[in-house]
């Protein structure tokens, strides 16, 4: 039984690949989200990012490797943002430098999304 509803669980998701629009994002916001919380408090008293914190920075290089799913990611980030007032700016725009990582996606909320390459 357990193999019938693992191999429908991946026959919906191989469905759902395939049924993407090409530049159609494959990111969704709560992966940013779950890649971002160990940031939350770096983000927000500044000082130095936790080791978690990074990786979560990296896995969202790793899972936008394309404009439509950067730009996504973009808007993931700015919504997030949104939840959380006492974001500091300044940090936010440090964040990928500070974790050793070359982003093409700006963490800031006034980011204009569309125009990421």
């Amino acid at each position: 039984m357990k193999c019938v509803i693992a191999s429908i669980l991946v026959a919906f998701m191989v469905v759902q690949l395939v049924a993407m629009k090409p530049g159609e994002a494959a990111v969704t916001c709560g992966q940013v989200d779950a890649s971002l919380a160990a940031c939350i408090p770096y983000l927000t008293a500044g000082g130095t990012p936790a080791p978690a914190c990074c990786d979560g920075v990296k896995n969202i290089k790793a899972i936008t490797p394309t404009a439509a799913d950067r730009q996504a990611a973009c808007n993931c980030v700015k919504e997030a943002a949104g939840r959380y007032p006492n974001i500091k700016e300044d940090a936010a725009a440090s964040l990928p430098t500070k974790c050793g990582v070359q982003m093409n996606i700006p963490i800031s909320k006034n980011t204009n999304c569309q125009n990421i390459n």
